[in-house]
């Protein structure tokens, strides 16, 4: 009794006073400050959790310590949005408690009452979580089991199920984040689970009692680290459904550290049927992972990843809040041959904090040409630039700034890759693995590049050829960059550039 006071004091000292106050744009100023993505007002975040749209309300959960910049006792942050864009940080969700820590999972509408949390009429949202237990017995391996909790207020407050847990652990160490989803055929609840080295499928009629499906995975994709935060949903392509499984892994990332790797099949409501073996990625960089996306978005499928890496997560030079999440982003499919690839564009929303665009077509770029020269005015961050060539060249986009540090995007047509190159962007001194540069194959097979960047304070995003190949990389440049330059090591045609200003959305 005495030790579980202890603990209740302890968490409530941790988390006093640390959301619900509404953000103003003074908050949001600090160095490497994102302004166009989610970060907390303050201290550690990693995954998205518990992505749910309802009443036009978008929610996001995330892992929170509210106690300090690096990871500790895992809570459930909470953020609302009406746009995908602008994000206000709302009180925390769900705290630790005698099952243990709150670690990463879902949220779904449960708009049959299927559970019977709902009352009066009141639709339920229904949390389903891994619950971490960090006091387990020595050598004991099932401390990681699943608990529900509801909420009767559109996700203002939340009721632990007394029921807890679940699901409890068969004898694994790693048994998590699940991720469920309504099957309609059968009228029951799918749950994804990320169980060691491989995904297990389990089904319910009410959300509180689960039987095993089928497991997937244990010799396909790829396999450097342990499987995270998987998730499992339908994409149309031309009038086909395809089933979409994402498997996030770490480490075992195409450019080291953890990353989201992704299957496409079949689902019958019982096992998971890939129709390729190839290993793909949803983003090539070395800073996207945990991604997932929101339910209850109809026929929309929307994606949405933490901007690191657990490489380095810890040890960004950041003081006051620590990490942040990637752009939203709409998800689709396209078939290259006989492989089908999920793409990845920003969302059309980000339209809402877009400044006046300046286009310039059939530019001839020769070495170097600096930007704000080229559109007569100038550049800044945050910004969009747009790129569309007829040929494929050898070519950069080059963010550079005071004290001799610069950032480079670009194309190496002799690989036939895409890098991002931070081994000059800025601080590095914090990891060893960090200033590297990173590549992603050009999957596209058209003659034809397009390109879109995405650059904030701290990070960059690249959408290549329609979201076929997509990176990520955050950077921590001491002083702003003010400076870009497009630069070409013979001459290269860019049928059309279009520089979009973008407006922080903390102000």
């Amino acid at each position: 009794m005495v030790r579980s006071r202890f603990l209740a004091v302890i968490i409530l000292l941790l988390s006093y006073n640390t959301g619900g106050a509404q953000t103003t744009a003074n908050s949001y100023k600090e160095q490497y400050r994102p302004q166009i993505h989610f970060s907390p007002k303050e201290h550690w975040m990693n995954d998205p959790n518990g992505m749910v749209y309802y009443n036009g309300i978008y929610h996001l959960f995330f892992q929170y310590y509210p106690g300090g910049t690096v990871w500790g006792p895992m809570h459930w942050g909470h953020a609302t949005s009406k746009d995908l864009i602008h994000w206000q940080q709302q009180p925390v969700a769900l705290y630790p408690d005698s099952l243990g820590y709150i670690f990463s999972g879902s949220a779904v509408v449960d708009k049959n009452n299927t559970s019977g949390f709902g009352r009066h009429g009141k639709v339920p949202l229904v949390a389903i979580f891994t619950s971490h237990n960090p006091h387990a017995a020595p050598g004991a391996i099932d401390f990681e089991n699943q608990s529900l909790a509801y909420s009767l207020d559109n996700g203002k407050t939340w009721t632990k199920y007394s029921g807890n847990p679940v699901l409890k652990n068969p004898g694994i160490p790693d048994f998590r984040d699940p991720k469920v989803m309504w099957y309609v055929p059968e009228n029951k609840w799918v749950m994804t689970l990320a169980t060691r080295d491989r995904v297990t499928f389990y089904s319910s009629k009410d959300l509180k009692h689960w039987s095993k499906e089928s497991e997937f995975g244990q010799s396909a994709g790829a396999h450097g680290g342990v499987w995270e935060c998987p998730d499992l949903f339908p994409l149309k392509f031309k009038g086909e459904t395809v089933w979409i499984l994402i498997v996030n892994v770490n480490p075992g990332g195409p450019n080291k550290g953890s990353a989201t790797q992704y299957f496409t099949g079949d689902f019958d409501g019982n096992k998971f049927n890939p129709n390729s073996s190839k290993t793909k990625w949803i983003d090539y960089g070395p800073d996207e992972y945990a991604g997932i996306t929101w339910n209850n978005t109809g026929n929309r499928r929307i994606f949405l990843g933490w901007m690191s890496n657990w490489l380095y997560a810890n040890e960004v030079p950041t003081v006051k809040w620590r990490n942040a999440m990637t752009i939203p982003r709409n998800l689709s499919l396209q078939k290259i041959g006989q492989e089908m690839y999920v793409i990845s564009e920003p969302a059309d929303e980000l339209k809402l904090i877009a400044r006046k665009a300046v286009v310039k077509t059939n530019v001839t770029v020769s070495k170097t040409t600096d930007l704000s020269g080229l559109i007569r005015q100038d550049v800044s961050l945050p910004c969009r630039i747009d790129l569309r060539m007829a040929q494929l060249n050898n070519f950069s986009v080059i963010l550079s700034g005071k004290l001799n540090r610069k950032l480079m995007v670009g194309y190496d047509k002799e690989s036939n890759r895409y890098y991002i190159d931070r081994t000059m962007a800025g601080k590095s001194d914090f990891n060893k693995e960090f200033a590297e540069k990173h590549f992603a194959p050009r999957i596209a097979e058209s003659k034809e590049m397009k390109l879109s960047i995405i650059v904030d304070e701290s990070s960059i995003e690249l959408f290549a050829d329609g979201g076929l190949s997509v990176m990520t990389s955050v950077f921590f440049p001491e002083k702003p960059y003010d400076r870009i330059e497009i630069s070409a090591p013979g001459k290269v045609v860019i049928n059309q550039i279009t520089y979009t200003p973008l407006k922080s959305i903390w102000h």
